[in-house]
C-alpha cells in the first residue's frame, strides 16, 4: 500500500505524542517482574514464595476486588507455597513454575471451590465445592505452581467483554474513567496478569477471549494450535473452536505455563495425541527472527477503517520487527479473514459433505454431559439442573432439557457437521501451508484487533478482525503488545501467526519481536 504525504506526515504526528516505551520495570516486588527474576530472587534468598504468594493475595483483596477481576481465591495457596519453599531447600523443585503464583478462570473446576461459570444463575444453582481439579490445574499443581484462585469472565465464557452477572464488569485497569472494557471473555485473567496479582493464567479462545483482553490490557496472550491442551474438567463452549492457553506480561512467562498444560490426554476426544516436548520453551533466544521470512498478510489488515494512532502504532509494530532482523514482506494468504467462512462452506459443498458448522448443537450437549461425569455421581441430573441457565447463552441447543437429552450421548467427535468443519479446516490449512512454503514465509503478521477498547457499553466497531480466522483454522497465535495511545491507554497488539503445530516457532518470534520493542508498561494501582 503506498501511503501518500498527508498520511505519512499524519503517522508521524501520531507517533510523535505516542508514550515512550519502556519494559517490565525494575521493581523491589518481585511480582512485578518475570518468572525468572522471581525464581532468582529466591535462589539468592531474597524472597520466598510463601511470602510472594502472601502478597500476590494481597493485591487480589484490594486492587483485584476493586476492578471485579476475581471470581474465587483458594485457601490452599498459602500452604502449597510453603511446601514449594521446603521443596526449594531440599533442591527438589518440580521445574521452573514451582512456587509461581498463577490463576485459572472461573469457569475450570478447582478443587475446594465452587465453580460459578461467572455465571450468578450457575453459582445458585451449583454453590457446593467441586473435589476435582481441571486437567489443566493438575497439571500447573504436579508442576509446582501456586494456583491462587479463579479469575471472572464472561457468563460461561461467551462473550468478550468482561461482563459477569457474578462479579459486575471487570474494568480495564488503564482506564481511569471506569468505562472502558478490559475485553473478554478471560478479562479477570489479563487484567490480574496486567496489574502483577499473578505472574500468568489460564485463558480460553473459542473466537479471540485470551487475545481480545491480552489487547485491551497490553499483555501477552497465546491461542495455542487447536488441540494442542486438552479441555477436560472446564465448562465447555463449542468444542470444535474452544482452544485454551496462557495469558502473561512477557512471551518467556507464557511459553513456560504452555510448556506445563500443553500434552496429549485421552480425556478429551477433540484434542491431538501426538507426543508433546515443552522442553524448548524453556530457552527462546533473542535472535530467533534474524532473517526470517514474515509474510505481512494485508488481506488481514483492516487499514481503511483503522484510526491514524493505530496505523502509526502499527507501522512502528512492523518497523520492530525489522529491527529484530525479520524480513517482513506483504503476502497474501490464500483463505483470509474475509472469505474463510465461505471457504469452509465451498470445500464441503465440493465433497459433497454436510454442511460443516463449528456451532453444532450436539458436540455442546455431549461436552456438557462428559463435564459433569467427571465431577459428580448423576451427570444427567446436573445437566438438567443447569440447563436453562446454560443454554441462556449457548442458545443453538434445543428449548428444552428434555428436547436435548437425545443428543446428550452423541459423541462430540461422531457429528456430522462438526466432521465436516474438521475436514474443510484441514483442507484449508493445506492451502495455506502451501502457499506459504512456495512464498518462503515463515508465518504472518497483522494485528491483533484494529481497534483499542471502547466502553463496555458501546458496540464495538463494525470491523470483521482475524479472532475467528485463527480459531476456525486452528492456528497458533502469539498477541505481544505493540505500543500505547494518547490516552494512555494499550492501543495494539501484534499477532505473530503460523501453521498447526507450530507453536514453539510463533512463541520463538514473538519474544524476540518483545525484546527488541519492550512496549509493556504495567497500570496504575488502583485507590
Amino acid at each position: 500500500m503506498t501511503l501518500t504525504r498527508r498520511d505519512a506526515l499524519a503517522q508521524l504526528a501520531a507517533l510523535a505524542i505516542l508514550p515512550l516505551p519502556e519494559w517490565v520495570p525494575a521493581s523491589s516486588n518481585p511480582l512485578d517482574a518475570t518468572i525468572a527474576a522471581f525464581q532468582a530472587g529466591r535462589r539468592r534468598g531474597q524472597w520466598s514464595s510463601a511470602e510472594v504468594t502472601a502478597a500476590a493475595l494481597a493485591r487480589c483483596r484490594a486492587d483485584g476486588v476493586a476492578w471485579h477481576a476475581i471470581d474465587a481465591l483458594s485457601d490452599a495457596a498459602p500452604a502449597e507455597a510453603r511446601a514449594s519453599d521446603a521443596r526449594r531447600r531440599a533442591r527438589r523443585m518440580r521445574g521452573p513454575l514451582d512456587g509461581v503464583p498463577v490463576f485459572a478462570k472461573s469457569i475450570y473446576d478447582m478443587k475446594g471451590l465452587p465453580t460459578t461459570g461467572s455465571s450468578a444463575e450457575w453459582a445458585r444453582l451449583f454453590p457446593e465445592a467441586v473435589q476435582r481439579d481441571a486437567l489443566e490445574i493438575a497439571r500447573l499443581g504436579a508442576a509446582g505452581a501456586i494456583v491462587l484462585g479463579k479469575t471472572a469472565a464472561d457468563d460461561f465464557a461467551y462473550r468478550g467483554n468482561g461482563t459477569s452477572s457474578h462479579t459486575g464488569q471487570v474494568l480495564n485497569p488503564y482506564d481511569r474513567t471506569g468505562t472502558r472494557t478490559p475485553g473478554g471473555s478471560s478479562a479477570g485473567s489479563a487484567v490480574a496478569v496486567a496489574a502483577g496479582m499473578a505472574f500468568a493464567a489460564l485463558g480460553t479462545d473459542d473466537g479471540g477471549s485470551n487475545r481480545i483482553p491480552a489487547q485491551f490490557t497490553g499483555i501477552v496472550g497465546m491461542k495455542p494450535t487447536f488441540g494442542l491442551v486438552p479441555r477436560t474438567g472446564v465448562i465447555p463452549t463449542w468444542p470444535y473452536l474452544d482452544t485454551h492457553g496462557p495469558l502473561a506480561r512477557t512471551v518467556a512467562d507464557a511459553a513456560l505455563y504452555l510448556a506445563v498444560i500443553a500434552g496429549a490426554d485421552p480425556s478429551d476426544p477433540l484434542a491431538l495425541t501426538g507426543a508433546w516436548n515443552g522442553a524448548p520453551l524453556a530457552a527462546l533466544r533473542d535472535d530467533a527472527l534474524s532473517s526470517v521470512r514474515l509474510g505481512l498478510a494485508e488481506p488481514n489488515i483492516a487499514r481503511p477503517q483503522m484510526t491514524t494512532e493505530a496505523l502509526a502504532v502499527w507501522d512502528r509494530a512492523v518497523g520492530d520487527l525489522r529491527l529484530a532482523g525479520a524480513i517482513v514482506e506483504p503476502y497474501a494468504p490464500p483463505v483470509t479473514r474475509m472469505t474463510y467462512r465461505d471457504d469452509f462452506t465451498t470445500s464441503a459443498r465440493v465433497r459433497g459433505d454436510v454442511p460443516p458448522d463449528a456451532n453444532s448443537p450436539a458436540p455442546t450437549a455431549n461436552a456438557l454431559l462428559k463435564y459433569f461425569a467427571g465431577r459428580t455421581h448423576d451427570p444427567r441430573a446436573a445437566v438438567r439442573r443447569g440447563y436453562a441457565a446454560y443454554r441462556g447463552f449457548y442458545d443453538v441447543l434445543p428449548k428444552t432439557y428434555e428436547e436435548c437429552e437425545p443428543l446428550l450421548d452423541q459423541p462430540m467427535e461422531h457429528d456430522s457437521a462438526g466432521r465436516s468443519f474438521a475436514r474443510s479446516r484441514a483442507e484449508a490449512v493445506a492451502m495455506l501451508d502451501a502457499s506459504m512454503r512456495k512464498a518462503g514465509v515463515a508465518a504472518m503478521v497483522y494485528p491483533t484487533m484494529p481497534f483499542n477498547a471502547p466502553r463496555a457499553v458501546d458496540k464495538w466497531p463494525d470491523i470483521r478482525t482475524t479472532l475467528s480466522y485463527g480459531n476456525w483454522l486452528g492456528l497458533p497465535e502469539v498477541s505481544v503488545p505493540a505500543g500505547y495511545g494518547a490516552d494512555g491507554m494499550p492501543a495494539m497488539n501484534l499477532s505473530i501467526v503460523a501453521l498447526p503445530g507450530e507453536d514453539a516457532k510463533v512463541l520463538a518470534m514473538a519474544h524476540a519481536y518483545e525484546r527488541q520493542s519492550r512496549r509493556f508498561v504495567p497500570p496504575a494501582r488502583a485507590k
